[in-house]
């Protein structure tokens, strides 16, 4: 019989709260704040219209492995009502609520018709075809008179998940008609007019952004199951919002460079070629020209910030700027600090500037300056050249800036290289395909004239890694003739090498695929008393040799497991309780409850990945690495499916919500700090 190591009690668990109140201490820091005359934050906590699709249907993440099964979803309409607001548009969100009810129930039936077809489950289609936005309904010229407030707010919702890209079309990447016009009649009749955005991936802006009267845009995204406490602390001023775009915001979809021919824009959803190389995200729009909406490393703040370069030296081959920052405004608050370089032409294919480094300060009082110190290796501004194999650094200079965000930068310092030197050799294992034809940057400008601050830097002073590549690997063996178990390897008696090399061939086949691996076999389904967990790893040598099994549990915004199931008084698994997405399990009509254990499992639906990276705060992203590693030992899960780690080279992708960025860098140091809190 497993052991089950969720509660029995149904009640909110300590743990629960503890990690509620964390998430929510960090997320305000998660917001961007894209635009604010003034508007934001509000003098009073006294009476709000709220209108839009995500007033009450709030999305605290997206759909698939990323959903998180939390025992409540704090909406927006909730975040606001308990901040200690009065909502005066009751009457219209009842009536745009039973709309979208009736369209998600047209879209079950649907989904049940469509699986019953094909001979597949109901969550198999969801997947696949996940439901997608409700248009609302207009904002007449009688709603906002009978709302009786000056102060508006609208939230704009979009979901996506792992079963499908996403669509350059109205109600996904572009706004919908109706979005568009009640905005315009709200913002012109309403003092002050909020726009929320509760997305989890860039969409079209250009024309909302331009409306008259519109005073203030929050990039929300998805905060897991407490965001509409955290817009509420936002809104209040209670926090100020710190976050910064860790993508480049396109004026208009094409002038993506991968736009063209990615998933469904050209029909073929199976292949896509990376045509553009490494001029993704602001790399490409910074290098070709191309001038965005809102660039990347962008964010406001409800105060005002003044940076001064202070210092930049070079030691021992890496990089350190010394940067101040104060306080000039009205508010405290927190602000990034960036460092970009723009690398000598020559040699390998460089884009105009590339991040470096960055660094977010402490919370400052206002009037206050505080110190940041940003260090990088001058072997992390190499590009890698396919002609020697190798990552190069060119000689000539390397222009520093120092910022808030890639477009508002100042030359702080130049370094100049006086020979091209290999910083790591390497081998090339695959060759180009002959289909592929990258762009190339066009033809360079003038270097931009240095700064004052000349550094002069050696090439002898730069080492030269060799990477070492294996031919094959060693058969294992050993001299040992009893058996091995683990227990071996703990007490020094043997080594892991030599207890595998004693395995069979069908043991190790068994640890390679785990316990399900028969056909049809779904996520979901661990054997190992975790119910809702992904997978687990063979058992068979758990008596024989006391290797246990190891649970593995997505997913990016928290582990999704089963929050309810029930085993029998002698531990048996009872079928039912399998939550996926809108697809619920039930549990069998002749149940014997008296002789049923109910057992509990809610875990917290932190940030999406995207929402964390827009912090910019290592420190606060490794505490919420330890909060998923607490409830890792809770529920005994041994490995979390997470981070996700791609590049969010089209805003199209279904999954970049539980991505980080555009970035490498950002992307990088995010996962990093995840990973050391996990662990």
């Amino acid at each position: 019989m497993p052991n089950y190591y969720a509660s029995t009690s149904p009640e909110i668990t300590a743990s629960e709260t503890a990690h509620a109140a964390l998430s929510r201490s960090l997320a305000g820091e998660c917001v961007v704040l894209m635009e604010n005359d003034g508007a934001l934050p509000l003098p009073g906590k006294g009476r709000i219209a709220l209108y839009g699709n995500g007033a009450r249907q709030t999305i605290k993440g997206g759909t698939g492995s990323g959903d998180v099964n939390t025992r409540t979803n704090v909406t927006i309409a909730e975040g606001l009502k308990n901040a200690g607001f009065v909502i005066t548009t009751e009457r219209w969100l009842d009536a745009y609520d039973a709309k979208r009810a009736q369209a998600h129930a047209d879209y079950m039936a649907d989904c049940a018709k469509r699986a019953a077809e094909q001979g597949v489950a109901d969550f198999v289609v969801m997947l696949d075809s996940p439901f997608g936005e409700t248009e609302i309904n207009p904002v007449t010229e009688e709603d906002i008179a009978a709302s009786d407030t000056d102060t508006a707010v609208f939230v704009i919702a979009r979901i996506s998940g792992e079963g499908a890209d996403r669509w350059n079309v109205e109600g996904d990447y572009l706004p919908f008609p109706e979005e568009i016009a009640s905005l315009k009649r709200i913002s012109a009749k309403y003092a002050r007019t909020i726009l929320v955005l509760n997305i989890g991936g860039v969409m079209e802006l250009t024309e909302i952004r331009d409306i008259p009267g519109l005073n203030s845009i929050l990039l929300m995204s998805q905060l897991g199951n407490i965001g509409g406490d955290v817009l509420a602390d936002v809104i209040t001023g209670a926090v100020n919002p710190s976050g910064k775009l860790t993508d480049t915001w396109a004026r208009r979809y094409m002038d993506y460079p991968s736009s063209a021919a990615f998933s469904h824009n050209n029909g073929n959803v199976n292949d896509d070629w990376y045509n553009e190389g490494i001029y993704v995200g602001y790399r490409y729009f910074d290098t070709f020209g191309v001038e965005p909406l809102y660039p990347f490393g962008f964010g406001r703040s409800y105060t005002d910030f003044a940076l001064q370069t202070e210092a930049v030296t070079v030691e021992d081959a890496v990089v350190r700027a010394t940067v101040s920052v104060k306080n000039t405004g009205k508010y405290p608050g927190k602000e990034v600090v960036q460092a970009y370089y723009s690398a000598p032409q020559g040699g390998p294919d460089k884009p105009y500037q590339e991040l470096a480094a960055f660094r977010k300060t402490a919370l400052l009082q206002p009037g206050e300056t505080g110190q940041v110190v940003l260090e990088w290796p001058m072997e992390s501004m190499s590009s890698y050249c396919e002609k020697c194999a190798s990552w190069v650094l060119s000689a000539g200079t390397y222009l520093i800036r120092i910022g808030n965000s890639s477009r508002n930068t100042v030359p702080a310092a130049a370094i100049a290289l006086d020979e091209t030197v290999r910083v790591a050799e390497l081998k090339n294992l695959f060759s180009d395909h002959p289909g592929l034809a990258e762009i190339v940057r066009p033809a360079a400008d003038a270097q931009p004239e240095a700064p004052a601050a000349l550094i002069q830097v050696s090439a002898a002073s730069i080492p030269t890694s060799r990477a070492a590549y294996q031919s094959g690997r060693p058969v294992l063996t050993t001299d040992k003739t009893e058996r091995l178990t683990m227990a071996d390897v703990k007490a020094g008696r043997c080594t892991i090498e030599e207890l595998t090399a004693q395995l069979t061939v069908e043991e190790l086949a068994s640890f390679c695929v785990g316990t399900l691996r028969a056909e049809g076999a779904v996520i979901g389904n661990a054997s190992s008393g975790v119910p809702g967990a992904a997978g687990d790893t063979s058992g068979v040598c758990l008596e024989s040799r006391g290797i246990k099994k190891m649970i593995l549990a997505d997913g990016p915004a928290g582990l999704r497991l089963q929050p309810h199931f029930k085993t029998t008084r002698a531990g048996e698994m009872i079928p039912g309780g399998a939550v996926f997405g809108d697809s619920f399990e039930p549990w069998p009509d002749d149940l014997d409850e008296t002789d049923v254990i109910d057992y509990y499992q809610y875990c917290t639906a932190i940030p999406i990945g995207w929402a964390l990276a827009q912090s910019w705060n290592v420190e606060l992203l490794e505490q919420v690495g330890s909060m998923i590693g607490e409830e890792m030992e809770q529920f005994n899960v041994d490995i979390w499916l997470a981070p996700a780690l791609n590049i969010h080279r089209n805003p199209l992708c279904g999954r970049n919500f539980e991505y980080y960025s555009e970035d490498p860098l950002i992307s990088g140091k995010t996962a990093a700090a995840i990973t050391r809190g996990v662990q």
